[in-house]
């Protein structure tokens, strides 16, 4: 199999060391070249499905992943959106002062990379080549903080696929036999009869068949093929999920996984003939067959954290990230990582993921985005529209969980209007203008036992925030976060408005009352822009360094009411500057 350079941006973790640190190429040669096939079965209590509480997890880095993006087409806004909903919970963990590791990259096998190869008149990895730069490019301009980018095409990766499978046939959970079922080439995928149906062409009356759970075509194979016992973890899937109500979110995904899980699992084909597919990784001692793409590619999750852990002591393993703490998918795929890969792992003795994070789709038109329709976005010409944080902000507070959200410029305008600027803008221009503080001092923190009667309200919701973004991102929600922090922030610009400073400053008297009015929107911008910071890191970096908020400032102990400018306030330097957030308009 052609393999690809490497194309990481920081190299991957704990390949030996099981540190944060950047080994050298050779380091990988060496691990790929000590690589064995003795079998080495891990101990029980080690990588059992509650592995995670066996091992010690003191030093255990917070593991978020993306899934991997297929090749066969450049990205768009929904790959985005997992990359940016995984790089926000990543940034929030190390707002709070844990390490944090997050992968993301491109899943390089199967037929739909052949095919698309073969159309372009390109060989496979020049076409994977081609296709993970642009996903990488991307995410380097969107300002994804990933540890490692993985492409399935890196010989480590192989190394990684070849144990699991090795392991997996050891225990008998593989066997080759005969299979035949509906198979969607999009999907890569078998489905069994009652997850397919029939459909007519509207234009020729043909009739054809697609996946009730994709909309993708299916057709009737049958081959020779290596099988996995998926049938053999029915119960043991339902125990888990059974045990772990939180285990996918949201709530209405696990339930919907549950009710799989009760009709039954069906084995799983693992391969694919080397007659029908050449493009993947070869089955270790058959060469006749192909490693099944989706085996393949989850396989990727294990690879960056340094799998197979050869010669590592349990606290290395435990730095190096196993097991995932969320891994964000989108909700057409939640099958392979909601059942596919918890079992692979339970039949490996591995431990599983803690949490499984399926978000909902874009839509643009309330219509689904699809290339033949014409209305695929542009993440690219998106970012270079409105700028980089603020589709990141779009994508966090309006792409849900649940229910699919709508995508256009002009919404995009309309909550940059609205919220970033007419919002937060507004009140840093306010609690920073030179008329209200001409000495663009700091202004004096009030006395928290003797709150002024109109403070009162803003007061009581600059103590809630910390607590309600920490419960929102707890569960994920990012678009929970966002509402909690405007709504803080609508009212402190009513209570400006209210409090009216500009009459206050012309007072003599009301020195004293401007100190506190100005404070409190001060306050409000500094703790409102603290909790963004995960969402929207360049922009909030600014407005800090407008606030004279130092780097050492900017930590979840520093999200607290009355936690900012606590040293040398007397010394700081406020810097009234242009607007943050210049008007724009959303192009036709």
């Amino acid at each position: 199999m052609a393999s690809s350079t490497f194309l990481l941006r920081r190299l991957p973790l704990c390949a030996q060391t099981g540190r944060l640190s950047r080994p050298s190429y050779p380091a990988f040669t060496a691990l790929q070249q000590g690589w064995s096939r003795t079998h080495i079965r891990p101990s029980a209590s080690l990588y059992s499905t509650h592995a995670a509480a066996d091992l010690d997890q003191t030093n255990k880095p917070y593991y978020i992943t993306t899934p991997i993006f297929y090749v066969n087409a450049v990205p768009h806004i929904g790959h985005l959106h997992s990359a940016v909903l995984a790089d926000t919970f990543k940034r929030f963990h190390e707002m709070k002062g844990r390490k944090a590791i997050l992968s993301t990259g491109t899943d390089e096998h199967g037929l739909k990379i052949q095919q698309a190869a073969a159309q372009a008149g390109l060989k496979e990895i020049e076409l994977c080549d081609k296709v993970s730069k642009r996903f990488q490019d991307l995410f380097d301009a969107a300002n994804i903080s990933y540890t490692t980018y993985i492409r399935t095409t890196e010989p480590r990766h192989a190394v990684a696929v070849k144990k699991i499978w090795d392991d997996l046939l050891e225990r008998g959970y593989i066997y080759k036999g005969h299979h035949e079922g509906w198979y969607s080439v999009s999907d890569e995928a078998f489905y069994p009869s009652t997850h397919v149906e029939e459909k007519i062409n509207e234009k020729t009356g043909e009739k054809y068949h697609i996946a009730i759970e994709t909309g993708k075509e299916v057709e009737w194979t049958t081959e020779e093929n290596y099988k996995f016992k998926l049938s053999a973890f029915t119960d043991r899937l339902t125990e888990w999920l059974d045990n772990n109500p939180e285990a996918i979110l949201p709530k209405s995904r696990h339930l919907e996984v549950q009710s799989w899980l009760k009709s039954g699992l069906s084995d799983l084909s693992v391969s694919r003939p080397r007659s029908r597919l050449t493009w993947g990784i070869p089955i270790p001692g058959d060469d006749s067959h192909v490693m099944y793409v989706w085996m393949d590619a989850l396989t990727n999750y294990l690879t960056v954290t340094g799998y197979p852990w050869k010669n590592m002591s349990d606290s290395q393993k435990a730095v190096c990230g196993w097991p995932a703490d969320a891994q964000v998918v989108g909700k057409d795929i939640l099958r392979f990582h909601a059942v596919y890969w918890p079992a692979f792992l339970m039949a490996a003795d591995l431990a599983v993921p803690k949490k499984i994070v399926a978000h909902a789709h874009w839509t643009q038109g309330k219509m689904k985005m699809s290339k033949s329709i014409g209305n695929v976005v542009d993440p690219f010409t998106a970012m270079q529209e409105f700028g980089t944080d603020t589709i990141r902000f779009y994508l966090m507070n309006d792409g849900g969980l649940i229910d699919d959200a709508d995508y256009s410029s002009e919404l995009v305008a309309g909550r940059y209007k609205k919220l970033l600027a007419g919002q937060l803008g507004n009140l840093l221009n306010r609690s920073t203008s030179v008329a209200l503080n001409p000495s663009n001092k700091v202004p004096k923190q009030p006395s928290a036992d003797n709150v002024h009667p109109d403070d009162k309200v803003l007061h009581k919701k600059l103590e809630a925030l910390p607590g309600l973004v920490d419960e929102a991102m707890a569960n994920y929600r990012t678009t929970h976060a966002t509402q909690a922090i405007f709504d803080m922030i609508a009212e402190a610009n009513a209570n400006f408005t209210h409090c009216e400073p500009w009459k206050l400053v012309k007072d003599p008297a009301g020195h004293d009352r401007l100190q506190t009015v100005l404070w409190y929107a001060m306050e409000s911008t500094r703790l409102a822009t603290l909790l963004l910071q995960p969402i929207m890191p360049t922009k909030t970096a600014e407005i800090l360094d407008q606030l004279d908020i130092r780097k050492d400032e900017r930590s979840w102990e520093h999200a607290r009411l009355g936690q900012g400018w606590v040293k040398d306030a007397e010394s700081r330097k406020i810097l009234p500057g242009t607007p943050m957030f210049p008007q724009v308009k959303a192009k036709k």
